[in-house]
């Protein structure tokens, strides 16, 4: 743009550089293309059957079933899970609403508790403390005492690419008898101990929302390894046909399954996993090792039990010792023409989920406050997140001038 345009003496703005965008260079044309070759566009075809395998194959896991939407894949799995109008699912509170809104999809109430400060994920000590202090058990049935509704299910949420500590969730889940539903949604890719996402939980379920690790556009996977619940899951997300030729439904279904396009465009993104999760290992290192000293920054922790995709670089601004808040600090990057944006608000503290019982959530609530996301598409170059890095170190030492900018470098 020329600065005639502009108006006198101004300067023109560099190109943007966006928070997370699909990265689309891969065999997926030549994959559409097919589909649109064949006809197989709907939510039949063997690029469905082929997603659903690979990526079964990919979690380690039997089985997975292809669903509109991470969303539609949590609903499915909560009725897998037997869990019944009433009762109630234990959340963290902090995570996207969808979880949350899933538990309401089939009549119960997500309970929220906090999450633990270091990894930000749900925090194993918080749903002890709930189910020994707010709940009884009552003629064989685990209450909440406050609600006295029925606990049957926690849906821990592994947020920012970063795996929840499942093996002492599940240890808890076993003592009491709850229900598990993972929801892997952002974090495809990442190990706990060793073992990819899948397999820790009987029903896991991801996303492939445009921004995530792969994309298919819109849409989402439930694996498991029982093949009852994979054959259940297949019926209820196809209308629950009991006789497809004369459209006999004996139950309650939806329209949840995957198209075929959108199962080619998963194909072609499967294939560039690992070098998606190396790319988003990359970026995450020249961000933690750069930033590292800028005062007032608490930057993204990988437990020494995980291995963290990265889907979501994110950072904690101290406003106090950084001169700068979160959202000051979004504004100044986006004047720079650097999306940023911070974490959800605290479902604890959601207007459309106010009737849900919650402990407190102190630090779900100062990770609201504090978090600020950074750009971190797969297709980040070096040179844009340099761009972001000189930006941050500008903001913050702003009004420090005995800190010395050192120049960002590449890996």
């Amino acid at each position: 743009m020329s600065s005639s345009v502009l108006g006198p003496g101004a300067v023109p703005l560099a190109s943007p550089i966006p928070l997370c965008v699909p990265n689309l260079g891969g065999n997926e044309r030549t994959y559409v293309e097919e589909c649109l070759k064949t006809g197989w566009v709907s939510s039949i075809g063997p690029f469905v059957e082929r997603f659903e395998r690979d990526f079964a194959a990919a979690c380690g896991v039997p089985y997975a079933v292809a669903t509109t939407s991470g969303t539609a894949a949590l609903h499915t799995a909560l009725l897998l899970a037997g869990v019944q109008p009433g009762d109630e699912v234990i959340l963290p509170s902090l995570t996207f609403i969808a979880p949350a809104n899933a538990v309401r999809y089939v009549g119960a109430w997500p309970t929220f508790v906090d999450v633990d400060q270091d990894y930000w994920q749900l925090d194993p000590g918080e749903l002890r403390a709930f189910l020994r202090d707010d709940c009884r058990v009552s003629q064989g049935e685990l209450r909440n005492c406050h609600t006295g509704r029925r606990v049957v299910a926690v849906l821990p949420v592994d947020i920012l690419g970063h795996p929840c500590n499942l093996p002492a969730i599940r240890e808890i889940a076993e003592h009491y008898g709850l229900a598990i539903v993972e929801d892997a949604t952002e974090s495809l890719g990442a190990l706990c101990r060793g073992k990819p996402l899948g397999q820790w939980s009987r029903l896991t379920c991801f996303s492939f929302n445009a921004n995530k690790v792969i994309t298919t556009g819109g849409g989402g996977m439930l694996v498991t390894d029982d093949p009852h619940l994979a054959r259940r899951a297949r019926y209820l997300t196809t209308q629950a046909k009991d006789d497809p030729l004369e459209f006999v439904h004996l139950e309650i279904g939806y329209n949840y399954r995957l198209t075929s396009v959108q199962a080619a465009l998963g194909c072609a993104q499967l294939e560039r996993l690992p070098a998606f999760l190396a790319t988003k290992r990359r970026i995450a290192t020249r961000y933690a090792e750069a930033l590292a000293e800028l005062p007032g920054l608490e930057l993204m922790k990988e437990a020494p039990w995980a291995s963290a995709s990265y889907w979501m670089y994110t950072i904690l601004v101290d406003a106090e010792r950084c001169g700068t808040d979160s959202r000051s600090l979004l504004k100044a990057l986006a004047a720079s023409n650097i999306e940023t944006r911070p974490l959800w608000q605290p479902l604890h503290l959601s207007p459309a989920h106010r009737e849900s019982f919650a402990r407190p959530c102190p630090v779900a609530s100062r990770l609201n406050r504090w978090a600020l996301s950074l750009p971190c598409s797969t297709s980040l170059t070096e040179d844009e997140q340099r761009r972001v890095i000189t930006a941050l170190q500008r903001e913050i030492v702003a009004d420090r001038p005995n800190v010395e900018i050192q120049p960002a470098t590449g890996a």
